[in-house]
């Protein structure tokens, strides 16, 4: 009848949170498809078109001599792979259980589980993703080389961690404003595809045109990432600093939002919107 709670230690306290931060993570892979492999292959053809339709878009329009000197399709993967990073973060921390969720219910789950998991989630996706297709590029049509893999991994590092902090201040705001927070990540990815940068070679743009991208903090992670990829281009007009602190600031932001949030958080709400 009567049940003594045992306390647990700091070490068991982590390793119940990594547990659950596991399989919270490989649920929200199988999102997409109940068969987590499908789910990778459908992120894959995804990547891949994607890749497919920028490399016969920057063709057409002549912008192939712009590009830097080196493996044309690599320098459209590199904008690619970032970008879906970003963008995939954004989504699925944004998409991750609120507070208001059944899933709250059950302990010891709370929503910083619920949102490193999704976080973490995407990370897996992207990187088995992107790994899967270099793999096939360099075994069945040319050879890769990268002047600095490490750096280039630490930018897509970046990315995605400056996509979680965008999709934390999201989470914030989505259970005040649904359908505006909905309508704003469609808007923010969609700008990204031009005001990402990804299409073009920050050191040859004009000082003129630099101002339209140099406030995106995607843009600086892009063209800093394709100087640790490619040994002959060096970027000069992007700064490695600026995503990472902008970064910081949305996630502290957000951290805040979500967490009054959380204390406001009604039943109802589902109920209502």
């Amino acid at each position: 009848m009567f049940q003594s709670e045992q306390r647990s230690s700091l070490l068991q306290g982590a390793a119940t949170i990594l547990v659950l931060i596991f399989h919270n993570s490989v649920r929200s892979i199988r999102k997409t498809h109940r068969n987590a492999v499908i789910s990778i292959l459908y992120n894959i053809l995804q990547t891949l078109v994607m890749v497919g339709a920028f490399f016969i878009l920057l063709d057409l329009l002549g912008l192939r001599g712009l590009a830097i000197r080196g493996d044309f399709l690599l320098y459209v993967m590199s904008g690619i792979f970032v970008f879906m990073t970003h963008v995939k973060s954004v989504g699925a921390v944004m998409g991750s259980e609120g507070p208001t969720s059944p899933m709250m219910q059950h302990r010891p789950m709370n929503q910083v589980i619920a949102v490193c998991a999704s976080a973490l989630g995407a990370l897996y996706t992207q990187v088995v993703s992107m790994f899967a297709i270099l793999l096939v590029y360099h075994l069945v049509w040319t050879p890769i080389e990268i002047y600095n893999p490490f750096g280039a991994a630490m930018m897509l590092l970046l990315a995605w961690f400056s996509g979680c902090s965008v999709g934390m201040v999201l989470l914030a705001l989505k259970p005040w404003f649904p359908k505006l927070t909905a309508i704003f990540m469609q808007i923010y990815s969609r700008a990204n595809m031009f005001a990402s940068g990804k299409m073009f070679v920050a050191n040859t743009l004009p000082a003129h045109m630099i101002v339209m991208f140099d406030w995106n903090p995607l843009f600086h992670i892009i063209d800093q990432g394709r100087g640790y990829i490619f040994v002959n281009y060096n970027p000069m007009k992007s700064s490695l600093m600026y995503p990472f602190w902008v970064s910081l600031v949305l996630l502290a932001i957000g951290i805040i939002g979500v967490f009054y949030t959380s204390r406001q958080a009604s039943l109802s709400w589902d109920a209502a919107r």
